[in-house]
């Protein structure tokens, strides 16, 4: 084996030394060149995937991070063009937590734990005042920072300048700037949130005296005016709207869901509302509803006649009575019956009136329109196939019934209804289901099993084919026909043989089949000529005393 490898070195060592300089040179450019890139692919493919630690942190930070990473032995490098500090993907998760145990990175805002330190005996009033607010500004940015879409925030904080005359003081006032995350920005519920939690933890600083401003230096809390008020309220109530319309949709597809199945019903609902602000004052009288207020009663009787009264009027008449005709008169008097009696009673009475002062609140329902599309029933067939069918007039009734009392309609406000089935498109992914080609472990496989394919294709194209032209393959042998040798030949060697060391089989039936037909190393191709010199060479290098031998005995034969 040895032997074979060695002859083949040195005959594709030979075939090399005889080709040109410059295809020498190609071939060894060609070995080398299609190496280097296959190393380079390997060392690209099986490399780690360096990505961000952080997005932002300031320098002396980074260099207390890189010392930290060092100590844990993450590798790391540090991004040329931005700074950023980069570690193998797949170690982000679990160095961040590594790093936040031991405090790292520090965070830039100062807050109360700045009251703690030791001042001194030399620090002043204003020197105090100054720390409270510098630290009350520290935790105002943490608190900001909580939400989601901020990274960082910092919280300016103006004081109120202190006067003995009231129309001089100045309320304080605030400014906020955040720095958004990537493709992130605030709505305005969040900007709200923001100027409500600084304007609630300074005393005495209003809503209107707060700013947000974002990295950028977009302001994002709206200047208000006439203009701008109304727009505002337009936007309010469009919201406000949206979120009407969104409750009565939840609200019927938390109902029929369980019926139909999920992702089985699509619901839509419009609603008209009346924003319009009304205040009136109502007086009503009932007529059938009365009370006694209060009430007057007089009654008046008169017994007998009047002596003074009657007769025709006149002086003459009104005299006084004649003497001696007063006891008869009383007499006749008490005989007689009464003569007048009158009775008067005033009622007053009160009808039921009820005053009312109405304020109606804007954001009245006046008309609701809902549209409510149900998906087809599958059913199994007599084949065995699952198919899809509609829905029964019953069902949609059922469905309509439900509906109509999930918005609460009402026919008499104008509301419509709609209710029908319709065939959905099946769903080739559900949304809570992430593709498994964009895993980073999957990306990391394709950029491995890639890499190795093309350092193959490179070795395979590029290195197999020169280091072919270098050590070509040897042909096969020409199968040589045996001859027989002479008695004389045979007994000639034998006796050399005998009268030396022991034969070599295959060393005297080379030189018997040369001495016999001398025409063997005649007419051959040359790569046959030139493996049998090798072969020749071989054996006088392994055994030089028994080829003396032979051509001792080709020389006797030459001279009989």
């Amino acid at each position: 084996m040895a032997s074979s490898l060695a002859a083949a070195l040195s005959t594709s060592l030979e075939s090399f030394n005889g080709m040109p300089v410059g295809r020498q040179v190609a071939l060894i450019g060609m070995i080398a060149g299609g190496l280097v890139a296959a190393a380079a692919i390997l060392f690209w493919a099986l490399r780690p995937t360096y990505a961000p630690l952080f997005a932002q942190i300031d320098s002396a930070q980074a260099s207390e991070v890189m010392k930290a990473l060092t100590a844990m032995s993450v590798p790391y490098k540090v991004d040329t063009v931005s700074g950023q500090i980069e570690i193998p993907q797949q170690k982000i998760a679990e160095t961040r937590l590594l790093l936040a145990g031991q405090g790292l990175p520090k965070t830039a805002d100062i807050g109360f734990e700045l009251l703690q330190q030791e001042t001194g005996f030399g620090s002043s009033r204003l020197i105090e005042g100054a720390r409270f607010q510098r630290a009350l500004e520290g935790e105002l940015a943490r608190s900001v920072a909580a939400l989601q879409p901020v990274e960082q925030a910092r919280v300016h904080i103006a004081q109120a300048e202190r006067s003995v005359f009231v129309r001089e003081r100045t309320p304080p006032s605030a400014s906020v700037v955040v720095h958004l995350r990537n493709n992130s920005a605030l709505t305005e519920a969040q900007v709200g949130a923001i100027v409500h939690l600084i304007s609630a933890s300074v005393p005495d600083l209003t809503p209107e005296r707060v700013t947000v401003v974002d990295q950028t230096g977009r302001l994002l809390t709206p200047d208000i005016s006439a203009d701008q008020k109304s727009m505002t309220a337009s936007l309010d109530h469009l919201d406000y709207i949206r979120r009407v319309e969104s409750g009565f949709v939840e609200r019927v597809q938390s109902l029929l869901t369980p019926i139909t199945g999920p992702n089985r019903v699509r619901v839509q609902v419009s609603a008209e509302l009346d924003f319009s602000r009304v205040e009136r004052t109502e007086e009503s009288f009932d007529p059938d509803r009365t009370a006694v207020r209060s009430e007057q009663s007089s009654e008046e009787e008169k017994v007998g006649a009047d002596p003074a009264i009657g007769g025709i009027p006149g002086a003459l008449t009104n005299q006084p009575p004649a003497g001696g005709t007063v006891g008869n008169q009383t007499a006749n008097a008490n005989t007689q019956m009464p003569s007048s009696r009158s009775q008067q009673t005033t009622r007053n009475y009160e009808v039921d009136r009820t005053t009312a002062h109405i304020q109606e609140t804007p954001g009245g329902i006046r008309r609701l329109s809902t549209a409510v599309v149900v998906d087809y029933q599958d059913q199994t067939n007599d084949k065995g196939e699952v198919v899809r069918v509609p829905r029964s007039d019953a069902e949609l009734e059922n469905i309509r019934a439900l509906v109509r009392g999930a918005i609460g309609f009402n026919e008499k406000r104008g509301d419509l209804l709609s209710v029908s089935a319709a065939s959905f498109m099946p769903e080739t992914l559900p949304e809570d289901v992430v593709p498994f080609w964009s895993e980073i472990w999957f990306l990391e496989l394709v950029k491995v099993v890639g890499g190795l394919l093309l350092a193959l294709i490179v070795l395979l194209t590029v290195v197999r084919p020169a280091l072919q032209q270098i050590f070509p393959k040897p042909p096969e042998p020409e199968p040589v026909p045996a001859l027989e040798a002479s008695e004389e030949e045979r007994r000639a060697l034998t006796d050399e043989s005998q009268a030396g060391e022991e034969g070599d089989e295959e060393l005297v039936s080379l030189s018997h089949q040369a001495s016999a037909n001398p025409a063997l190393m005649g007419p051959k191709g040359l790569d046959q000529q030139q493996l049998d010199l090798e072969a020749i060479r071989e054996i006088v290098r392994e055994d030089p005393k028994r080829v003396a031998q032979v051509m001792k005995a080709w020389l006797a034969e030459d001279g009989n």
